[in-house]
């Protein structure tokens, strides 16, 4: 038997204020006349105060990143090119905010020295050059997308990732004070993201205790955050966010499975956000996920928490086509979650029918 020979994030600096840090840890990545990328999530780009943090030297460049959708391969490319064309080549990349502003990092970084077009890349273990350095640092926990080997990324035909051991970040930031002021239901559909990932983990065929000793300690976090605290406090950011560590760990090493492959179909046509697009997918998945639905369903109700409904009625047989190949063509998720004979288990007339209750 052969064995992953797993990639991990480098380095990994923790606690509240060290995104203060951050020149320091830059500096001995810093190459002559070649700048460091700062990649904001455009939600932080009237925040002076944050801004002003950011340790933009000499020709750094600091660009207020469009993550309105989660990132598309058109905007890789139109990014890593602007930079080639302006610079030649650059330090590194520096994504901060939610998942889609890492997402992004990640993606440009690795198309700095990979030729071609991003979504080339989409797939698993296509990207043959080492990517530029990265550092990823959230704002928003729940993603995992701080520690995952692969990327959210939409492209012409399809909603997949670059899937490589070329796509973890060199450094992650985590600063807890840093997701202090999330948005209530953005915070709990990240959250849920985390969550989904552990349940999804934990009940797969790929599960092995590296994957099950975070899986349980994430899914052990965000049950005490959004199931048994009153109200939210800083202890809370600092749980989600290494819930988020462990959770994306959790994956890493197994993968995720039903819900992520149907939320992948919505992305890909309707522009579902990845964390709301998994709840409105996990919200009707009873038959497969019975005690993390209940669970889910508790967190809901004890948050005031809206899942959308309804969201599919009216498409047509084509879109419903659309939605249900891209989702088919997630075969690694679906053998995790229903094991090699999944294609007998989940044929399309059976995800036609979970895509209409949606």
């Amino acid at each position: 038997m052969k064995f992953r020979n797993f990639k991990m994030v480098d380095y990994v600096v923790y606690g509240r204020g060290c995104f203060d840090q951050l020149d320091e840890i830059l500096a001995p990545q810093r190459k002559a006349d070649a700048p460091m990328v700062y990649l904001l999530d455009h939600h932080f780009e009237n925040d002076e105060a944050l801004k002003a943090r950011i340790p933009v030297r000499g020709n750094d460049i600091l660009i207020n990143a469009d993550v309105t959708h989660e990132p598309k391969t058109t905007y890789i490319d139109e990014l890593s090119e602007m930079l080639k064309e302006k610079f030649g080549t650059v330090s590194g990349v520096i994504g901060i905010g939610g998942g889609s502003a890492m997402d992004l990092a990640k993606a440009v970084a690795i198309m700095m020295t990979n030729p071609g077009k991003a979504h080339d890349y989409q797939g698993w273990d296509l990207v043959k050059n080492p990517a530029v350095y990265k550092a990823g640092i959230p704002t928003l926990s729940g993603t995992g997308a701080e520690v995952s080997r692969t990327t959210v990324l939409t492209g012409p035909t399809r909603k997949l990732g670059m899937n490589s051991d070329f796509t973890p970040f060199n450094q992650i930031v985590l600063d807890p004070a840093l997701i202090k002021n999330a948005p209530k239901n953005q915070r709990f559909y990240t959250g849920m993201d985390c969550f989904i990932h552990c349940i999804e983990s934990l009940k797969g065929t790929f599960i092995n205790e590296f994957s099950r000793s975070y899986g349980e300690k994430a899914q052990d976090l965000c049950e005490e955050v959004y199931l048994h605290k009153d109200e939210w406090d800083e202890e809370s950011d600092e749980k989600l966010m290494m819930a988020s560590f462990a959770g994306g760990m959790s994956i890493a090493y197994s993968q995720v499975g039903i819900a992520h492959t149907i939320s992948y179909g919505l992305g890909y046509l309707l522009g579902t956000k990845h964390g709301i697009g998994n709840c409105i997918v996990f919200n009707h998945l009873h038959e497969y996920y019975p005690e993390g639905v209940e669970t889910f369903h508790k967190m809901v109700a004890k948050n005031d928490i809206h899942i959308p409904e309804g969201i599919t009625r009216g498409l047509t047989e084509e879109q419903f086509d659309t939605m249900i190949n891209v989702s088919l063509g997630m075969v690694p998720l679906w053998e995790n979650a229903l094991g090699k004979d999944w294609q007998k288990i989940m044929t399309r007339e059976k995800l036609r029918a979970i895509y209409e209750k949606l």
